[in-house]
């Protein structure tokens, strides 16, 4: 009798259970097909079985794990639906630890979501922790033990041996997240990219080709500044009562520069690192295989490569990082040293510094890299990430007497994004406008290239406007110093991509081969 009752105690919840995850499942954006391959039904099954016996194991309450394995199902489900709205993406295995970072970073990942739909999440989960400890008492023939060594026994051997089985049938994946998801599902896909993750990043770049070359030869080797500005394109094709004078210095930039454009980027509205990694590894995503979703990963992990920073280095040239943010936000305190920087400034070296919102002011950074080129007479290579317009924007205010400053006609309803987003663009300006200053003014060669990481999230601009693709705005300007730079090929919107860009720096000064 105790056998026959255990057995109904434990598999009614998790047939339930698996039931319900396939009804949380078609709630996704996009929305996984039912019809799809047997292994991939099977991965499905054995990793639900799996939470669900470990669940059991640890609270030994059948239903109470069933409904705590199903919400965070559904946690799943509510994030990967916000992320694809925002970011066009849904949620992959390597956004994982990115609920750590909320919780350390709350700021630039729970508005995403809403705040409203946090508390109700946080809410509803300690209520059916407190619930369900109360409601769902242990059985006494638990404590004979029996359901251990029989059904609970039965149940994680099926699902280890569910799991084991499908992952030795081939499901190949393209990386391409909307027809992953698509055609395995959820939990499958999930596991799939985990299990690819396990290999190391192993690619070549074409900074190791160059290793070992002269950079100019007879000639002062320059200064190289890159700023990698936040979230930074022209919004003035968008809506045109902005005022053209919001982006005055780049203008000028773009007039007189080596070579501008725009430049095709890995990354739409955040993952800033994809952009990053690109233009110092000189890489296309396609090489990468998973790790393009978050190639820091994997480099904290052990794997190596030469990088643009690597080459600099090698000719003599000092490296060095700015980011004015927390150091172990994308473990970029690990990373940055392995991709060839001397040395990595954060957060910590911007004490006192002006900010701007929530965030240490474009203007500040400027400054910063004034105060370094300042201090050496070695060839330098500054790589600044800026962070003033950094989202959410929608948290932050402008009052009504600066929007004469930024627009030219009122702003439609519901746009209000876009003038946050116009504030922190001119202030990116300005700090163009001074590292001109500081450039024009040095006696030393020096070169200066400027592009975006990404486009801002502004759904409801978008939703009005149009949505922009994934180009960004980009210029290479050499200062007054004359060089015997190659002339640059005519280049069309699209046909830079950021991987490149890089040796088209090298190229505005001579230096190094294309």
């Amino acid at each position: 009798m105790i056998a026959d009752n255990s057995w109904f105690w434990l598999l009614g919840p998790a047939l339930a259970g698996l039931v319900l995850s396939v009804v949380l499942e078609q709630g996704l954006s996009p929305r996984p097909r039912l019809l799809r391959p047997l292994a991939a039904w099977m991965t499905h099954l054995g990793l639900w079985l799996l939470c669900y016996a470990l669940a059991v194991l640890l609270l030994m309450r059948p239903w109470f794990s069933m409904t705590l394995v199903s919400a965070f199902m559904l946690l799943l489900v509510l994030v990967s639906n916000a992320k694809h709205r925002a970011l066009r993406e849904a949620f992959v295995y390597q956004d994982f630890e990115y609920f750590t970072d909320a919780l350390k970073h709350p700021r630039l990942y729970i508005p995403f979501l809403g705040w409203e739909k946090f508390l109700m999440a946080a809410s509803g989960f300690v209520m059916a922790l407190l619930t369900g400890f109360w409601l769902e008492r242990i059985p006494d023939y638990v404590t004979v033990m029996a359901w251990v060594w029989q059904p609970w026994c039965a149940l994680l051997l099926f699902a280890c041996a569910s799991l084991g089985w499908a992952l030795m049938r081939p499901m190949p994946v393209g990386f391409q997240v909307d027809e992953d998801l698509v055609g395995y599902g959820l939990l499958t896909h999930l596991c799939l990219y985990a299990r690819a993750e396990r290999a190391p990043l192993q690619v070549s770049t074409p900074f190791a080709r160059l290793m070992g070359k002269p950079g100019q030869s007879g000639q002062q080797l320059p200064h190289i500044v890159t700023v990698q500005s936040e979230s930074f394109f022209d919004p003035r094709n968008l809506f045109p009562g902005i005022r053209p004078e919001v982006l005055e210095e780049f203008d000028r930039f773009r007039a007189d520069s080596w070579l501008a454009g725009k430049v095709r980027v890995p990354a739409w509205g955040a993952n800033t690192i994809r952009s990053e990694f690109a233009f110092l590894a000189g890489v296309p995503e396609e090489a990468l295989g998973v790790h393009r979703f978050n190639p820091y990963r994997a480099l904290a992990a052990g794997s190596e490569l030469v990088s643009f920073a690597h080459y600099l280095r090698s000719l003599g040239y000092r490296t060095v990082c700015l980011h004015p943010y927390p150091g172990s936000f994308y473990q970029r305190d690990k990373v940055l040293p392995q991709l060839g920087f001397d040395e990595f400034i954060d957060i910590d070296g911007f004490a006192g510094a002006r900010r701007c919102g929530p965030y240490i002011a474009d203007i500040a950074v400027a400054e910063k890299i004034s105060e370094i080129c300042r201090q050496t007479s070695q060839p330098l290579f500054v790589y600044a990430i800026t962070m003033e317009n950094h989202g959410p924007l929608h948290l932050e205010k402008i009052a009504d007497a600066e929007l004469k400053h930024l627009f030219l006609q009122p702003l439609p309803p519901q746009c209000g994004d876009l003038a946050t987003y116009l504030r922190h663009l001119r202030n990116a300006d300005q700090m163009m406008g001074r590292l001109r200053d500081l450039l024009e003014n040095s006696p030393i060669p020096a070169t200066l290239c400027w592009f975006g990481d990404h486009v801002p999230i502004m759904p409801a601009v978008y939703k009005r406007f149009g949505m922009p693709d994934a180009d960004v705005d980009f210029f290479i300007w050499n200062n007054h110093v004359a060089v015997d730079a190659v002339a640059p090929a005519p280049v069309s919107a699209g046909d830079i991509k950021i991987e490149n860009l890089a040796r088209h720096v090298l190229a505005a000064r001579g230096m190094g081969s294309l």
